[in-house]
């Protein structure tokens, strides 16, 4: 044990003593790069013009085509020539497709390169005021209040209430959506955009929904689809089957884009137009609004071009804006700092 002791004190002893002397010596072993003397004897005297042009058969033979040929078939082909799966078959399939921020994904874009001017707003504006509308300080130590049950429990004697599942709130058998408490990781946002127009005279002349189609494309940028009626009803003359409506879902940069677009260009131009009726959503923070066909017109992609629709043929159209709000509250502060209006009662 002492053998021990004394070699572990010795090592400790030369690393101490030894390491002052290494630190002096260290810079002796350096070489400056700068210093004018090694400069010049690792230059080279000879330069690559003052070489000699290579034979001219040499220079018939090379090919570099043929050269990356020959080594491209060195290289795995499994790394330089992969393809993503064109369907996903499942989590536990073996070939699993690449995210789509992946280059190699079929289903990468490139970009958004800028931001539209109106995700801009709602970052540096929009966002921070609506923290501080629906901010609620608790001080440290506050207990949160404890929530009571949202379904009822059968209280009596009767012995069909044993094991039986709780009743429903009172007055309707539907519950509301849970509000969670406003953070900075829940301010509403606009999610999405859905142009929705209905064209009944399209059953009978298939000619209004191309143009319809037409109109909504142009003025939405998106691919438009179109919808049958499900059901015949004789009021408002729909058959079964038939074609009688186009719509176009709007995500990301194109939905900022249009309902910027609809709210500095279209809806001023609309006279003694009131806003956005105040009961309008669905309690979920969808708000809906519609245009007529003469400011649908007036967008600028229809404007530019209006001789290619015909006029009675233009038609007006649904506009949904979905956000990631729980209440219509919420929604309409959103939606009323970008600048839409709303009138009337408000629900909600």
């Amino acid at each position: 044990m002492a053998l021990r002791d004394f070699g572990a004190r010795l090592g400790s002893s030369l690393r101490r003593d030894v390491r002052p002397c290494l630190r002096v010596a260290r810079p002796v072993a350096y070489r400056c790069a700068s210093s004018e003397a090694d400069a010049l004897q690792e230059l080279e005297d000879a330069s690559s013009f003052a070489a000699q042009v290579p034979d001219g058969e040499i220079i018939k033979t090379w090919d570099p085509a043929e050269n990356a040929r020959k080594r491209g078939k060195t290289l795995p082909a499994s790394r330089y020539k992969f393809r993503s799966p064109k369907y996903f078959y499942g989590p536990l399939h073996p070939h699993q497709p690449p995210p789509e921020a992946d280059p190699t994904s079929r289903l990468f874009t490139p970009g958004p390169f800028s931001a539209p001017r109106l995700e801009q707003t709602w970052e540096s504006t929009i966002a921070p005021d609506l923290m501080t509308l629906a901010y609620q300080h608790f001080p440290p130590g506050t207990r949160q209040a404890v929530k009571g049950q949202r379904l009822r429990e059968w209280i009596g004697d009767s012995p069909y209430f044993k094991n039986r599942p709780l009743r429903g709130p009172r007055g309707s058998s539907v519950l509301r959506l849970l509000r969670k408490t406003m953070t900075f990781r829940n301010v509403p946002k606009i999610t999405g955009v859905t142009v929705h127009t209905m064209v009944p005279k399209a059953q009978d002349d298939s000619a209004h929904l191309h143009v319809a189609g037409m109109v909504l494309q142009a003025i939405t940028n998106a691919r438009v689809t179109a919808h049958t009626a499900r059901t015949s009803v004789a009021m408002w003359g729909l058959r079964e089957g038939k074609y009688v409506a186009v719509k176009a879902s709007l995500k990301g940069e194109d939905a900022f884009d249009f309902l910027g677009k609809t709210i500095d260009l279209i809806l001023p131009r609309i006279k003694e137009w009131p806003g956005v009726k105040g009961s309008s959503g669905d309690n979920s923070g969808n708000i809906a609004f519609g245009l007529e066909p003469e400011a649908v017109a007036s967008y600028p992609e229809i404007e530019i071009n209006y001789d290619a629709y015909p006029p009675k043929m233009i038609p007006g159209c649904h506009i949904i804006v979905h956000t990631s709000a729980t209440t219509d509250r919420e929604a309409r502060l959103l939606l009323n700092a970008t600048g839409l209006p709303f009138y009337g009662k408000h629900a909600n």
